[in-house]
């Protein structure tokens, strides 16, 4: 493998599993699987795949980034829509084989490998009646959502996922292993907390556990006009800070559960997470049952990793996908996202809508990366489609549909951006002092950019 000038070449025949952990060249068997990624665009092909198995494979995998100049992409769950777990002629640094889960029941914590998805440390911490909230999906990896924020199912209630880290361990760009928390590199422990994999390679967590023992929740469809949209998300936002929901807005896919008449047409699908006693949650969501006879209702008492529905380890939708936060949802926008859901000629295509604040909206917005505590309501704008020469049909209806739509709020979730130039991060997801904070940050951890397979934020010059 040919290296950067002044750098020295990967000698791929040479590594070994001893070293760097399980080592995958691309003539070998599992090297189609391992890099292939959620997004179904991204197809890239890596030099090699490394999967350590410690931290300290993972420091020798870090000094043999720096050692050849080749770029390096850090790989949890590979749920990234931007494609960052896997790289082009590059060193891909594979977590998969570092899973390991450690419950402390009474105190309530747990230390995990990033490595682990999220269904799996759910269906385990859910064993004791406790649970870490994540996002909304089972396969995404535990360090990539951790490091980007994590909004889910028990964001209302009990905050964010870097609401719950208590303390990490990271691999940084000179191979050195830190222990970070409040007290010890707080700077790093502040940007690990939102700012993404910039800063190294996170290889452990300490994550507090709450006592859910069951959700009233699932899935609640009605049909939709612009009436019962903004009725939908006024309820959502006076709702008890128990009830987190998404609001699918969509084209509705050919779900057995969907009457025909409404296949290809716009639909509410909500997804309801009431993380309280079921008596009150059922009150609760009988107020959205209210707004419109339910065109199928799946809300229930569930096993809070009942929220999480079986996914297909082979889907790779082709999708575009536009993230921005909202003030609300009055009339006249219920009205414009119907409107643009409708003029799509995507397979599916839709806004997810969730409501923010509770406990989410407590936390200071200096206090952590994530700068949009006081945030009201983030926008997920998608469309599924199954012919890449459609991409730029696809985006423009996006990008019209998101500047149809945009209030006062120019912020945007880390986790949920694909394509982000530094001018977008800089405003949008990492905006003013955090970001500034940020660069220095990165500077002092990272200051030559070895972490750059990410939503980059640059190293501060002097």
């Amino acid at each position: 493998m040919t290296a950067p000038h002044g750098r020295a070449p990967l000698p791929i025949g040479e590594l070994t599993d001893e070293q760097y952990g399980q080592v995958i060249r691309p003539d070998d068997a599992e090297y189609e699987a391992a890099r292939t990624v959620y997004a179904g665009d991204i197809d890239r092909r890596p030099a090699v795949i490394l999967r350590p198995r410690n931290a300290q494979q993972v420091a020798r995998v870090v000094a043999l980034a720096q050692e050849t100049g080749l770029e390096l992409a850090v790989r949890s769950g590979g749920h990234s829509g931007a494609g960052h777990g896997v790289c082009e002629g590059g060193i891909v640094l594979d977590l998969a084989n570092m899973r390991a889960l450690e419950i402390d029941v009474e105190a309530r914590t747990a230390w995990a490998e990033t490595g682990i998805s999220a269904g799996e440390y759910t269906q385990a911490a859910a064993e004791h009646g406790l649970a870490t909230g994540f996002g909304d999906s089972s396969q995404v990896g535990v360090g990539g959502i951790t490091l980007g924020g994590g909004i889910g199912f028990l964001s209302r209630k009990h905050g964010m996922t870097i609401d719950d880290l208590l303390a990490a361990e990271i691999v940084t760009a000179d191979g050195e292993l830190l222990s970070v928390d409040e007290h010890h590199h707080p700077d790093l422990f502040w940007a690990i907390r939102g700012g993404g994999g910039n800063f190294g390679v996170a290889t452990r967590f300490k994550l507090r556990l709450h006592e859910v023992d069951g959700v009233y929740g699932g899935m609640l469809v009605l049909p939709v006009t612009p009436e019962i949209l903004e009725a939908f998300i006024a309820e959502a936002e006076a709702a008890p800070e128990e009830l987190s929901t998404i609001v699918n807005v969509w084209t509705a896919p050919p779900f057995p559960f969907v009457p025909a008449e409404y296949h290809g047409k716009p639909i509410i699908l909500a997804v309801m997470c009431y993380a309280g006693p079921s008596e009150a949650g059922e009150e609760v969501i009988g107020r959205f049952r209210a707004i419109a006879p339910p065109l199928a209702d799946m809300v229930r008492a569930i096993p809070y990793p009942g929220m999480f529905p079986p996914a297909d380890p082979t889907q790779r939708p082709i999708s575009v996908a536009r993230n921005m936060f909202i003030d609300r949802v009055d009339r006249a926008t219920a009205e414009t996202i119907l409107e643009r859901v409708t003029a799509s000629t995507a397979m599916v295509a839709g806004a997810q809508l969730r409501v923010l604040g509770g406990a989410i909206a407590r936390v200071p917005s200096d206090a952590t990366a994530f700068a949009h505590r006081q945030s009201k309501i983030m926008a997920h704008l998608s469309a599924v489609y199954a012919d890449q020469a459609e991409a730029g049909l696809h985006a423009t209806w996006a990008d019209e549909f998101m500047a149809a739509i945009q209030q006062s709020d120019s912020g945007s979730y880390a986790n949920f951006i694909v394509d982000a130039g530094q001018e977008r991060i800089r405003e949008a997801v990492y905006p003013g002092a955090t970001g500034e904070r940020l660069a220095q940050i990165k500077a002092k951890y990272d200051p030559t950019n070895l972490f750059r397979s990410n939503h980059n934020i640059l190293p501060a010059t002097s």
